[in-house]
C-alpha cells in the first residue's frame, strides 16, 4: 500500500512538470505577444477625385526673413532742433503759429534785449575806435620815417591800432551771433543812423513748428530757455524695440515697413540704428526706423506696426501652409504622393514662416510632391 501511494505522488509531480514545460515552451511564448499596432494604410483616391485636390513640387527657395513689432513715432533729430533764446529779455511779439512752415532765417520772435542793444552799441564803438587808432597809428609811423616821433611810441601806436581792430571784427562777430539783419549791420557800418534794432529770434533751420513754449511778455535768459522746436517733417525716426532672440537677424540698413492702424497706408524706411545695449528687464534691444512721411500723415508719439526685412537671403523647402495638418497630438503633418499613386502622411517640422509659406527643416525632400489643397479632403478617405 505505502508502494502505490508513492507511485502516485511522482506521477502528480509529473504531470504538473509537464503543464510547466508547455505553458513555457518557445511557441506559447509567441503567442502571448502584444501584436504590433497596426501602420496606417495610405489614402487611394479614383481619378474624380483626384480631380479635386492640388499637388506642388517641393523643391529649394529662397526668401528673406521679416522681423514685426511695434513702434512708436517720434521726430528725426538729426532733421530737428529746439530754439534757444539767443539773447536775454521779455518777449514783446510772436511771428509764427504752430504748424507753420518757416524757412531758415526767418524771425519766429522779436524780444526787447537790453544784451541786443548792448551788442550793437559795442560794435558802433568798435567801429570808431578802430578808424581813430588807425589815423594816429598811420601819422605816427609817417612822422617817425621822418624822425619826428621814437620808433617805440610809433609800434605802441600800431599796438593800440591792431587791437582796437580786434576788438571791431569780435564785436562784429557777436552780431552776428545774435542774428542781426545784415542791412542794419551795414548801416552801423557807414556811419547811419538807423532805427532801434528789435531783437530777433531766427529759425535756424527750414522746417515745421511743431512746438511753441514760450508766450508774450516772458522773460528769457540767453542760452537756457527753449523757445520752439522746428522739425523737417518729411521724415521721421520710428522707435521699437526687437527681442534678442531675433536680433541677430537684423543690421543696418535692412529695408522696413511702417503701418498705420488707422488706415493701413504703408510707409518705406530702412533700419538707421541697433542699440548696443539691451535693456535688463524686457530682454529687447532698442532698434531705430529712418521712414520717409510724404504728406506728413506720420504724427510724434503715433503708435505704428514695423515690419523689418533682411537683406540678407535664405533658402529652405518653402511649401504652402495650406498643406499643413495636424494629427490627433496636434503634430504637423502632410500628403505625400507615392509612386503607386496612393497618399501617405509625412510628418514635418515647421521652422519659420515666410508670408504664407512655412520653411522645413525636416521631414521632406526635394521632388517630394505634396497636397496643398484637398488635404482635409484626403484624410478623410484615409480614415474610411
Amino acid at each position: 500500500m505505502r508502494i502505490s501511494g508513492l507511485a502516485a505522488s511522482a506521477a502528480s509531480c509529473a504531470a504538473l512538470l509537464a503543464i510547466y514545460l508547455t505553458a513555457c515552451s518557445p511557441a506559447d511564448s509567441t503567442q502571448a505577444q502584444t501584436p504590433p499596432e497596426p501602420v496606417a494604410k495610405n489614402a487611394t483616391l479614383s481619378p474624380e477625385q483626384r480631380q479635386h485636390i492640388t499637388l506642388y513640387t517641393v523643391a529649394q527657395s529662397a526668401y528673406r526673413r521679416s522681423i514685426e513689432a511695434a513702434g512708436v513715432v517720434d521726430f528725426d533729430a538729426d532733421q530737428s532742433t529746439s530754439v534757444l533764446a539767443p539773447i536775454s529779455g521779455p518777449v514783446t511779439r510772436l511771428l509764427v503759429s504752430i504748424g507753420q512752415h518757416v524757412n531758415k532765417g526767418d524771425p519766429l520772435a522779436l524780444v526787447q534785449s537790453p544784451d541786443f542793444a548792448s551788442a550793437v552799441s559795442t560794435y558802433r564803438k568798435a567801429i570808431t575806435t578802430a578808424q581813430t587808432l588807425r589815423k594816429l597809428a598811420d601819422i605816427d609811423k609817417d612822422l617817425f620815417e621822418h624822425q619826428g616821433v621814437p620808433q617805440k611810441e610809433m609800434e605802441q601806436a600800431q599796438t593800440d591800432a591792431t587791437n582796437a581792430e580786434a576788438d571791431r571784427d569780435a564785436a562784429y562777430q557777436a552780431l552776428v551771433a545774435l542774428d542781426v539783419d545784415p542791412q542794419a549791420i551795414t548801416d552801423i557800418q557807414q556811419g547811419k543812423m538807423a532805427a532801434t534794432v528789435a531783437g530777433v529770434i531766427k529759425a535756424p533751420i527750414s522746417g515745421t513748428v511743431v512746438e511753441r513754449q514760450i508766450t508774450p511778455g516772458q522773460l528769457l535768459t540767453a542760452g537756457t530757455t527753449p523757445c520752439f522746436t522746428i522739425a523737417d517733417l518729411s521724415r521721421v525716426w520710428v522707435m521699437t524695440q526687437i527681442f534678442d532672440s531675433d536680433i541677430a537677424s537684423i543690421s543696418v540698413g535692412d529695408p522696413a515697413q511702417v503701418i498705420t492702424g488707422v488706415d493701413g497706408r504703408t510707409f518705406s524706411g530702412t533700419v538707421g540704428n541697433v542699440a548696443a545695449l539691451e535693456d535688463p528687464n524686457t530682454r529687447s534691444v532698442a532698434v531705430r526706423v529712418v521712414a520717409n512721411n510724404p504728406g506728413e500723415t506720420l504724427k510724434k508719439q503715433m503708435y505704428v506696426r514695423v515690419q523689418i526685412n533682411r537683406r540678407q537671403q535664405n533658402t529652405g523647402l518653402l511649401i504652402p501652409d495650406s498643406a499643413v495638418l495636424r494629427d490627433d497630438e496636434n503634430l504637423p503633418f502632410v500628403y505625400v504622393s507615392q509612386p503607386d499613386g496612393s497618399f501617405a502622411r509625412q510628418r514635418v517640422t515647421l521652422g519659420y514662416r515666410s508670408g504664407d509659406h512655412y520653411d522645413i527643416p525636416s521631414g521632406l525632400k526635394p521632388g517630394d510632391r505634396i497636397v496643398t489643397e484637398g488635404g482635409v479632403f484626403v484624410q478623410f478617405m484615409q480614415n474610411q
